[in-house]
């Protein structure tokens, strides 16, 4: 702000008198003395000889008396003052940004501001009014004389936040103190790392690069602020954690499902239980493999209600179609079905044609799949993307209330590889009592009251779906409909001389069968029994005929052809155990022993016992091959090769495990180990025999049993 000054700075003695000022005569003598009395004309820079006509002296006014000073000032016209524009938007906005006790002070002032007004309205004066206020408010008149300066000219919809308290609000000027450019580009190339290393190591390599290239830094914590104040939090997040983390942070999409009905629209999937359970692999296994089940499941979106389910050991399109038909059985056809994009959905027997489904090689005759027939429209879920699916949902609630039952105590494994329980392993749960508890399990999922969903609105899911149910239009399955899903489906050539149809090694035929000859076919059957004979279908859908079994040579069911090959599977395992435990000799020690009993001396040649006589013939003298003497370097040459021959063999022979079995192999390991724990050097093939079995499953698991049984290698 500049210093303000009277409109004329520079006096003579005749002007002040006739100015009339105060504490100066009003003669030109008498403000001479004065002069001469105060030595004026003494005073540097304040004092000059007139140039113009006449002479004499003039003086400034900064010697005048003080009052003839002020005098001057108050005659002086004050300087134009031009308002400075105010932006609403950013004033409002400032108001905005304020904590809430902030802007309690705010309406209170607007308040006093409000009273005063009105009570100069009423013919109070206004010093009067802020005494009163003040008093009310609990503050000083100077504080409402502040506030009513400060809405002075200001619209009265806009004097909120002008009446707001400004501390705090001010803008920050950056700091004079900076560091080089390579110095803060190094430490965020270092700290926004996937790695995720801590800020401090960062800073401290960062400063040790510093050093050596001479660049400027800043403390800790300047550093830490100054990341905070300029890098986004979602960037930091971004390059430390993943995309997967980013996300996160983005809401997820909530469906509205009040504009369906019960079965119009279903989802499915399969679920991993956390539970061991003992499962035959054939009929009459004593010995059943230990598994953790797999479920798959339908769900009506509408409701939620768990329509169909199926339990088995792997993911499989059997599972799923044989659940799909004991919905479509029980309930209708959907019109529209999500799916994972897995293998067991996304396969050829029931999503065939079906567009988009990027699963297995799409051909032109490509069988046309039992969602595709039926007329289902096919919606693929997002991979891996639980929230895609509202099954994930029930599959949660199912990891608390059937995996974690008491019935099936030691047998939960957690649902991570490091939660696992104190009593993992303990059990595993036989299969029949795991259908139990999960049957009813999944009833009472369906019918728990005090449902909170948008549709449910405190009722069960099963209520829901039945209030649903009785009114909605819902296609049913014909007879022909149903042999989709209760049928497997081939696509099989027929014999091209006489129209003959061969699978699973039975043979199919019907006197009308020629009329097929050599033609591709969709052939539908009874997975349980294959003797019923075939129902055959065109390419294009068309029911075309029955075929009938008329050589029973191959199994009568499925089911049969895969519990004959785990049997086998299971007997050559069982024999090849046996064979490797009678075995403890290999064939290679055998050599070795026979090698060593090698006799050193020669063999004397066996003498004829019997003389073919010659008749009319002259002797001849037989051919005697002479070997030739070596010298001594050829036989030393000769004696290294055989002797490093024989010591490669030895070495490769002590590096090959003895037997061929889990446990064998499992003690070569540990031996192995106990010699490097000794400080004892093995072989470089040991060593890398050693590596590569540490990683296999079958160390692992080998490792865990000996933990639990330490007695078990005796």
């Amino acid at each position: 702000m500049s210093e303000r000054r009277p409109d004329r700075e520079w006096w003579t003695a005749a002007e002040l008198a006739e100015a009339a000022l105060p504490d100066l005569p009003a003669t030109c003598r008498g403000v001479d003395k004065t002069a001469k009395r105060q030595g004026w004309r003494q005073a540097p820079g304040a004092a000059r000889r007139r140039k113009s006509r006449g002479g004499g002296w003039e003086y400034h006014w900064t010697l005048l008396p003080s009052r003839a000073q002020q005098a001057l000032l108050a005659q002086a016209a004050p300087p134009p003052v031009t308002p400075a524009p105010v932006d609403r938007e950013a004033l409002w906005a400032r108001f905005d940004r304020l904590a809430e006790h902030t802007k309690r002070k705010a309406y209170r002032a607007l308040e006093a501001v409000q009273t005063v007004e009105a009570l100069e309205r009423g013919g109070m004066t206004r010093d009067l009014a802020c005494h009163q206020v003040a008093r009310q408010f609990d503050c000083s008149a100077r504080t409402v004389w502040n506030w009513l300066g400060r809405v002075e000219g200001v619209r009265s919809d806009d004097r909120l936040p002008h009446l707001a308290p400004r501390h705090g609000t001010a803008v920050r000027g950056e700091t004079s103190a900076d560091c080089s450019p390579e110095f803060w580009e190094v430490l965020k190339a270092d700290y926004l790392r996937l790695e995720q290393p801590s800020f401090s190591a960062c800073y401290r390599r960062a400063v040790r690069i510093a050093k050596s290239e001479g660049w400027t830094t800043l403390p800790e914590r300047t550093m830490r602020r100054r990341l905070e104040a300029e890098v986004p939090e979602t960037t930091i997040l971004l390059c430390r954690q993943g995309v997967e983390a980013l996300k996160r942070l983005y809401p997820s999409q909530i469906r509205d499902r009040t504009a369906l009905h019960a079965m119009e629209a279903v989802n499915a999937d399969y679920h991993r239980f956390d539970v061991f359970v003992r499962w035959p692999r054939y009929e009459g296994d004593n010995e059943c493999e230990i598994i953790r089940p797999q479920l798959v499941a339908f769900q009506d979106i509408y409701s939620g209600r768990i329509v169909s389910w199926r339990v088995d050991r792997t993911p499989n399109k059997v599972g799923v179609s044989l659940a799909l038909g004991d919905m479509i059985e029980r309930f209708g056809i959907p019109e529209h079905i999500l799916l994972d994009n897995g293998r067991e959905f996304a396969n050829k027997f029931l999503t065939g044609q079906v567009p988009t489904r990027y699963r297995f090689k799409v051909k032109d005759d490509d069988i046309p799949g039992i969602l595709k027939t039926l007329g289902c429209e096919v919606h693929w879920a997002m991979p891996y993307s639980g929230q895609s699916k509202p099954i994930e949902r029930a599959f949660r609630d199912f990891c608390d209330d059937i995996s974690k039952d008491p019935r099936l105590a030691g047998a939960y494994t957690g649902n991570r590889p490091d939660a696992k329980p104190e009593n993992y392993g303990n059990r595993a749960i036989s299969l029949e009592d795991f259908l139990a508890v999960l049957a009813e399990g999944i009833e009472e999922h369906n019918a728990r009251p005090g449902r909170r969903g948008q549709t449910t609105q405190g009722r069960s899911l099963l209520e829901t779906f039945e209030d649903s149910y009785a009114t909605a239009p819902i296609r049913k399955a014909t007879e022909e409909q149903r042999r989709l899903w209760l049928m497997g489906a081939e696509g099989l050539h027929a014999n091209s001389r006489n129209g003959e149809i061969k699978l699973m090694e039975n043979k199919y035929w019907a006197p009308w069968m020629h009329q097929i000859a050599g033609r591709r076919v969709v052939a539908r059957f009874d997975p349980a029994d294959l003797h019923a004979g075939l129902h055959l279908y065109g390419l294009d859908s068309a029911y075309i005929g029955h075929a009938e079994c008329i050589e029973k040579g191959g199994f009568f069911s499925l089911e049969d052809a895969r519990n004959h090959a785990a049997a086998k599977r299971h007997f050559v395992k069982k024999e090849r155990a046996a064979a490797d435990a009678l075995q403890r000799m290999r064939a290679a020690e055998v050599g070795g022993y026979l090698d060593a009993a090698r006799p050193t001396g020669e063999t004397p040649a066996a003498e004829a016992q019997v003389v073919r006589p010659t008749f009319n013939s002259k002797p001849k003298a037989a051919a005697v091959y002479t070997p030739r003497e070596r010298s001594p370097e050829e036989d030393a040459a000769h004696q290294a090769v055989v002797a490093d021959f024989e010591a490669k063999r030895r070495q490769a022979e002590a590096t090959r495990p003895r037997a061929e079995t889990e446990r064998s192999r499992f003690r070569a390991a540990i031996e192995l180990e106990a010699r490097l724990g000794r400080g004892e050097e093995i072989g470089e093939e040991q060593a890398a025999w050693l590596r590569s079995y540490q990683s296999t499953a079958e160390y692992i698991a080998q490792r865990d049993v000996l933990r639990k049984h330490p007695d078990m290698l005796g």
